[in-house]
């Protein structure tokens, strides 16, 4: 039984080989030999390849809810004003965006810097750094009421869950957390750098990015308790200043008047990725209504850079026509118009967005800088002249 098993083995392995040379000789096997013959020709031209597809949009839009005329309830019936405080005559001047007039002047404390829009939307904050008070405005009448002591508050932003306002005391080297109501102190954190001036937050909300304006660095301040977390040292020259959060909230775009542009930061705070060159005096930073572009006021160079959030490049440059000196502003409701205060002429700068035409220069005070453009649209303000979500 065996030996026959082993007969059958032997003579179908005789019978594979010899099927195997005969594919091998009709040149069908896998080492077939060479030929002279041409190949066929192809039937017709190759298929077209497909176009490229087009770039998937983000996933993201930090600033989804502040499209064109996407004003909140809580916002309802407020009349449009442009509200501009003039750090070195100590007052604010009102701007009607319908008649681009002054419509109102009144004192505040000395060296107003800014005019911050509350998380909640409801009230606007005039902070006197050297006055040492943040004056509130009633947006739905223009008008202020009594002023509220506070130490030092050259900016102001809001935690973005609103539990807290962050003063920030640029001369004293501190954040100060604050009740967002009645701005009674919270917390202090001081800061190891000098000048902290611009913020802006992180997607999630769980720590800032901060700008130190005289030491040229940038700090990561976790939120969780409020504690220093990374500090970035800029190369030299650098003077930074604003800084915007991209809408997909990879990269933090930070303002350098003395490197003249854009620096770029990874969505955790802690690596520079990058430099995009705008010009002299690089400075405020506002997005577009449709999310697709950041202006950069160039103060020194007296211009405004757009650049595509897209590519991360500049893809224009408009030029004040007799020179400028475009500093802090905002968009107006529709998207259709920058607003930006002329900080050492004494004038209020209408821009054109979709082609850069100046459409107005308006005379105020001496000294203009952190102008606010009310109401924008969002559901509620992470502070600074208007940073909307």
């Amino acid at each position: 039984m065996v030996r026959g098993n082993r007969e059958v083995v032997r003579r179908g392995t005789a019978l594979v080989l010899a099927l195997a040379l005969a594919a091998a000789a009709c040149g069908q096997g896998p080492e077939a030999p060479a030929t002279n013959e041409a190949p066929p020709a192809p039937a017709g031209p190759p298929p077209a390849e497909p176009p490229p597809e087009p770039p998937a949009p983000p996933a993201v839009d930090l600033y989804a809810a502040t499209g064109p005329n996407q004003l909140s309830p809580a916002v309802a019936g407020m009349p449009a004003r442009v509200y501009v405080p003039n750090s070195e005559s100590h007052a604010v001047d009102v701007i009607d965006p319908a008649t681009n007039q002054v419509i109102d002047h009144f004192p505040v404390g000395a060296q107003p810097q800014h005019v911050t829009p509350s998380h909640d939307l409801r009230t606007l904050w005039v902070g006197s750094a050297q006055g040492n008070t943040l004056t509130p405005i009633d947006p739905a009448t223009g008008r202020p009421g009594p002023p509220v002591p506070v130490d030092d508050p050259y900016n102001l932003y809001f935690t973005p869950d609103g539990s807290s306002a962050i003063v920030v005391a640029e001369r004293l080297r501190r954040l100060d957390f604050r009740d967002p109501q009645t701005m009674q102190l919270q917390t202090s954190l001081e800061v190891p750098c000098e000048g902290v001036d611009h913020l802006d937050f992180s997607a999630d909300g769980t720590f800032l990015l901060a700008s130190c304006e005289f030491s040229g660095e940038l700090i990561r301040v976790d939120l969780g308790p409020p504690q220093v977390a990374g500090v970035i040292q800029l190369a030299s020259p650098s003077k930074p200043q604003d800084v915007k959060l991209s809408p997909d909230g990879r990269t933090f775009y930070v303002a350098d008047m003395d490197a003249g542009g854009l620096w770029r930061v990874d969505a955790e705070g802690r690596v520079v990725e990058g430099f995009v060159p705008t010009a002299a005096g690089a400075h405020g930073l506002y997005v577009s209504r449709d999310s697709k572009d950041l202006y950069i006021s160039n103060r020194h160079a007296g211009s405004v850079s757009v650049l595509s959030l897209a590519i991360g490049q500049v893809v224009a440059t408009w030029p004040l026509p007799g020179g400028g000196s475009p500093d802090m502003g905002g968009v107006s409701v529709d998207g259709r118009v920058l607003w930006l205060s002329g900080r050492h002429h004494r004038e209020v700068y209408a821009i054109d967005v979709t082609n850069g035409r100046l459409l107005q220069r308006i005379p105020v005070g001496a000294g203009p800088h952190g102008l606010c453009v009310y109401p924008q649209p969002g559901r509620y303000s992470l502070g600074h002249t208007g940073v909307f979500r």
